[in-house]
């Protein structure tokens, strides 16, 4: 094969450097050694949003605690979409997870008498929640990048983003990637890809998620054939920081913080959160699922009770009784966050909060070893849908998810890899189409073309009035419309910017053209899904729908580009569809 076009042959390829993407490195180092590993990513592995997850990581280890009651809330919170054979091994093996990882060097927040301490989070009965301080996946992250330095067969191509993998006979075979500071365009063969690229939020205007989260091993999958899950379950946080969408951690709220609207009313307690009827004093209210909350401060602004802001309506968030000192022990995060961007100083000030897109519970379709129907490829963490989340995330799940499935994908890449064969020489040649189309279709000027900005967004405006937290057909419809159009600008973007070295105007362009796939994903799948649950509201289809959808929904890609949809059922073992209940 000719060295211009492929760069490195590895037996296991990783696309992302964050929390699940280093745990599947150092699972595959650990199961075998002989195999040679490489971790691609387009910033460098501590830049990756992990980073920024603040509240915690949830495992049972409390003593009036016990593995079902964990299974039955994440059960009960997907609103019965999640597989329960996935739930039930997340349950089992995520305290071993975090504890191993303690090992590592992540500095749990510590009891008095020296154990780990736990806290509350929304919709959670029992109080598992594993912490360090407010700044739990920054040590998260820094444990898992430390160790990973361990295994020389390690191999990292830091700030490199891939744009194709590369697929024969429905096996994938490694990926193209573009070296952001050299522009040098190669594959990197494998015998086995793992997809950890994390969530999508950029595609909606206002997120939490950092610029980087667009969708990237979403899109790849999608293209190379492999099927996308449970799309149309997008997560809103409900204590969103107005304009920059920084997110405020339900840890604030676990520690005791009230949610007030303009008129200084705890509103929450007029909503059914699944929990029984609370009174002014109790603060589970506010440890409501994170879908029901969203959902309230809708009504609140019907009402007239939200507050007027510059960017929109908000309700607050009072975190003033708690007292300095619990709050800088444990949200200092939090008091940084606020003081820096608002300017507001919560031990003396509520804090202005919105809902803001937060969370994919969708993403590429896998089975419990994150396999997906493609061989050789495998997804872990916010970028797969194994499906523990179904239609609504809880808290402090989302961590160990990442450490559960990430060490249990790179096991199963270990093995697969172990028995591979060599990679086909059409693999080159596919490599060599997509060097070519970079080259001719995104380096080449087109003067008066259109504006990556213009067309980000417009398809952000169309995700938010099409796609947010309360939905109907009509509206998806029109968006699904829209989009099209928007598939046809992309296609005529002027680059302005030639140059080889951090052409971000590149990145920006390619970017643009995974999240508009994804967009078209989650549009195609809350379309056919006619019913409201969880995440997924439709004003025009307000009753869940058992009967027609206890399924998932799966978004192929045809070779035309359009998409269709098919169902897969929902995986039940022991806990049979009810009612959503918290706070027993």
């Amino acid at each position: 094969m000719s060295d211009s076009v492929i760069r490195a042959a590895h037996d296991v390829l990783i696309v992302g450097g964050g929390g699940a993407g280093l745990r599947a490195a150092i699972a595959i180092a650990e199961t075998n050694p002989g195999l040679d590993v490489a971790v691609v990513s387009k910033v460098y592995p501590m830049r990756s949003h992990t980073v920024s997850a603040e509240g915690g990581a949830a495992g049972v280890i409390a003593d009036d605690d016990s593995l079902d009651e964990h299974c039955y809330d994440t059960v009960s919170g997907s609103d019965w979409l999640g597989d329960q054979n996935a739930i039930e091994a997340f349950v089992r093996e995520a305290p071993r997870e975090l504890l191993q990882l303690e090992h590592w060097g992540c500095p749990w927040s510590r009891q008095p008498d020296g154990r780990i301490a736990v806290r509350a989070f929304g919709g959670m009965k029992k109080k598992r929640t594993w912490f360090a301080a407010d700044k739990t996946g920054f040590h998260m992250l820094h444990a898992l990048f430390q160790t990973s330095l361990r295994y020389a067969e390690v191999t990292r191509y830091d700030e490199e983003f891939v744009t194709r993998l590369l697929v024969d006979d429905g096996r994938v075979h490694g990926a193209v990637a573009i070296g952001l500071m050299s522009g040098r365009i190669q594959a990197i063969t494998a015998k086995a890809v793992i997809l950890c690229t994390g969530g999508c939020g950029k595609v909606f205007p206002f997120t939490t998620n950092a610029n980087i989260n667009t969708g990237d091993g979403m899109a790849l999958a999608y293209r190379a054939g492999a099927p996308l899950e449970d799309m149309e379950f997008v997560q809103y946080h409900p204590t969103g920081l107005p304009f920059t969408g920084i997110l405020i951690t339900e840890a604030a709220r676990a520690e005791g913080g009230w949610l007030l609207n303009k008129d200084g009313y705890r509103y929450l307690q007029d909503y059914d959160l699944g929990t029984p009827t609370p009174t002014p004093e109790l603060r589970s209210m506010e440890l409501g699922p994170r879908d029901r909350l969203s959902q309230a401060f809708v009504h609140e602004v019907e009402k007239g009770r939200a507050a007027d802001s510059p960017y929109g309506p908000v309700v607050h968030l009072d975190l003033r009784h708690l007292g300095e000192a619990l709050i800088d022990a444990k949200l200092p995060f939090v008091r940084e966050l606020c003081l820096k961007y608002e300017r507001i100083d919560p031990v003396h000030e509520l804090v202005p909060v919105r809902p803001v897109v937060h969370y994919m519970m969708g993403g590429v379709s896998t089975d419990i070893d994150g396999a997906t129907p493609l061989g050789g490829l495998y997804a872990a963490g916010e970028t797969a849908c194994v499906s523990i989340n179904g239609a609504n995330r809880l808290g402090s799940n989302s961590l160990p998810e990442c450490l559960v499935f990430g060490a249990r994908a790179g096991r199963a890449a270990a093995e697969y890899a172990s028995a591979a064969g060599s990679t086909p020489s059409v693999v080159e040649a596919q490599a060599t189409d997509e060097v070519r189309r970079l080259e001719r279709d995104l380096l080449g000027k087109r003067p008066g073309g259109e504006s990556i900005a213009a067309v980000r967004e417009d398809m952000q405006a169309t995700m938010e009035e099409a796609a947010g937290i309360f939905r109907t057909g009509p509206a998806m419809a029109k968006g699904a419309d829209t989009l099209a159009e928007l598939q046809e600008r992309i296609g005529d973007v002027d680059l302005a910017d030639t140059s080889r070295s951090f052409n971000t105007e590149l990145l920006a362009a390619l970017e643009l053209a995974n999240m508009l796939d994804i967009s078209e994903c989650i549009l195609q799948a809350g379309m056919q899904r006619e019913e409201s649950r969880g995440a997924h509201q439709r004003t025009d289809f307000p009753a869940r729908d058992d009967e027609r959808f206890l399924t998932h929904l799966l978004v192929h890609r045809n070779p035309d580009g359009r998409s269709r949809i098919e169902h897969m059922p929902v995986t039940i073992t022991r806990w049979v569809p009810g009612e959503r209940v918290y706070g027993r």
